[in-house]
């Protein structure tokens, strides 16, 4: 089946348009969350709201407020992914998204749209980025326990897609809503929401718990139901029990090296994974993106841009046009390729807007329009590569046991530097601080270049590994850049637990290929004994 232009290998057996089908549903909620931070950065320029909501006497919001506004939804939503954990593992990964969307999330909404003055606002973003954290964290796990293994990249993907769909949504509807001189400017965009989740909540209603999850519980038959519902075979189809078999005898290994707790995250090859997961979300952020999204009409605003709200609606568009190159991308270059390209391009056009404005001005026309151009073109880069690649990557990571701690923690791991970003740059940017203006972007840049080493040293190639075989991968492969050459050898469902306890899974594998060897001889052996006869 055709998908984003990928087709499917021709040894997979049933279908598996339904798992891509729920997969890219389940994105949706990706709108919830781009939405909801992208609203925000117009609210805070309507004229009415600031009518409404600013203490001071000539109408503003001062650096203190600006910061606090824009920025408690990332403390809400780091909180949120943190509590994603027991979400997931105790009332599952499609009820806890159920939960998190219909009553945590629309519980913000409520707050939001009733408040007429700051205090009510903030705790309304708050409680909205709570649910936009569990959600946060909840929906890569769902799809990554269901998605073939040869589409996952783009399935999971697909969220940041979304995402990028919510940002380009609040900016429309901001964008419609800014000129009205009452309350509707800023509860119309704010009220939208409760669609989103309604239709969240609504497709989860009738949509099957995830195999793995149901193999972590111990309820091997549901397991087997869900699995056959997803690739549309029976449960008892040879397909179906080699796929569930090796999970659980992958997760019964995992859980004979030690239980899940959140100290066992820290350890050892777990550890690693777990580190590269959250460096990778937090430099996910201090690429800059945010600063665009959340501050993007303020900043063109004072920088002389003319309709800057508009300037904000195209910065989106390139956003949610330039993801879908890359959710081709990621199955066909790579996870690692298709992360340096996106540092090093990001990098570029990042210096280039800091040059350009501080040798230029912000008032120089010819200045304004080539920082808008290499805005969008630093834009391409980060929906095509970073944007949705750091979301299949730490979906990818971890072993089953530990999978929902670990996300919750690499997703907590971005929204803190979300929240840091969305706090500080006030302060960066304000004439009454630091003042650095079109100089921030070198602050950007410099950590975009931090990036193409940071992929070069710790991302492995996950690319067409089943998520037991990425367990297998950091087991047997020391060097990041020597992932790209590795083949799995190793049949978790082959092992004997017992026997084997304490050795390496190199040693395993490399038991498990010699064993099959030697049978492979035998069988040929045989063959030709049998034709002399």
């Amino acid at each position: 089946m055709p998908a984003f232009g990928l087709k499917k290998p021709d040894n997979v057996p049933g279908a598996t348009w339904p798992a891509i089908a729920i997969g890219l549903f389940v994105a949706f909620g990706g709108v919830l969350f781009g939405y909801d931070t992208g609203t925000i950065s117009g609210i805070i320029a309507m004229p009415y709201w600031k009518q409404e909501f600013a203490t001071t006497a000539d109408g503003t919001l001062t650096a203190s407020e600006d910061s606090l506004i824009v920025s408690i939804l990332s403390a809400g939503t780091f909180f949120g992914a943190l509590t994603a954990a027991p979400f997931g593992d105790l009332l599952g990964r499609r009820i806890g998204l159920m939960v998190s969307a219909g009553l945590v999330f629309n519980f913000g909404v409520i707050l939001q749209a009733a408040a007429t003055a700051q205090p009510m606002f903030i705790a309304g973003r708050f409680f909205a980025g709570f649910g936009v954290g569990l959600i946060s964290a909840l929906i890569p796990m769902y799809q990554s326990e269901t998605a073939p293994k040869w589409i996952r990249g783009s399935i999971v993907g697909a969220y940041q897609l979304a995402i990028t769909i919510g940002l380009l949504l609040a900016a429309i509807v901001n964008n419609s809503t800014k000129d009205r001189m009452d309350s509707g400017s800023y509860r119309i965009p704010i009220a939208v929401q409760f669609l989103w989740s309604i239709i969240l909540v609504g497709g989860l209603i009738f949509l099957p718990e995830t195999p793995r999850y149901l193999i972590k519980m111990d309820r091997y038959d549901k397991a087997a139901k869900s699995l056959g519902k997803l690739r549309r075979l029976p449960v008892d189809h040879p397909a179906v029990l080699e796929e569930l078999n090796e999970v659980q005898a992958n997760h019964l290994y995992e859980m004979s090296l030690g239980k899940s707790t959140y100290a066992d995250c820290f350890k050892g090859t777990l550890g690693k994974r777990l580190l590269t997961g959250c460096l990778l979300q937090s430099l996910q952020q201090l690429t800059g993106v945010n600063f665009i999204f959340y501050y993007g009409t303020q900043y063109f605003e004072n920088a002389g841009f003319k309709n800057a709200f508009t300037t904000q609606v195209i910065t989106n568009s390139v956003n949610v046009a330039s993801t879908f190159p890359g959710l081709y991308m990621v199955e066909k270059l790579g996870r690692r390729n298709l992360l340096l390209m996106g540092a090093i391009g990001m990098c570029v056009c990042q210096y280039i807007v800091a040059i350009t404005g501080t040798v230029a001005g912000t008032t120089d026309l010819a200045a304004q329009k080539t920082a808008i151009a290499f805005v969008c073109i630093y834009i391409f880069f980060f929906a095509s590569s970073w944007g949705p690649v750091a979301w299949v990557v730490t979906g990818e990571l971890f072993p089953l046991k530990a999978r929902a701690k670990c996300l919750s923690m690499t997703t907590a791991s971005n929204w803190l530097l979300n929240w840091a970003i969305a706090y500080s740059t006030p302060y960066m940017v304000d004439e009454e601080h630091a003042n650095l203006q079109s100089k921030v972007f070198f602050v950007w840049g410099t950590f975009c270049f931090v990036c193409i080493a940071f992929v070069f040293f710790m991302i492995y190639e996950t690319k067409g590994l089943s998520l037991e075989q990425v367990d297998e991968l950091y087991g047997v492969v020391s060097k990041a850049w020597k992932s790209k050459t590795f083949q799995p050898q190793l049949h978790f469902a082959d092992m004997d637990h017992d026997a084997q306890r304490g050795q390496s899974l190199t040693d395993i594998a490399l038991n498990q290929e010699r064993k099959r060897s030697v049978q492979h001889d035998e069988a040929l052996s045989a063959g030709v004994t049998s034709e002399k006869v």
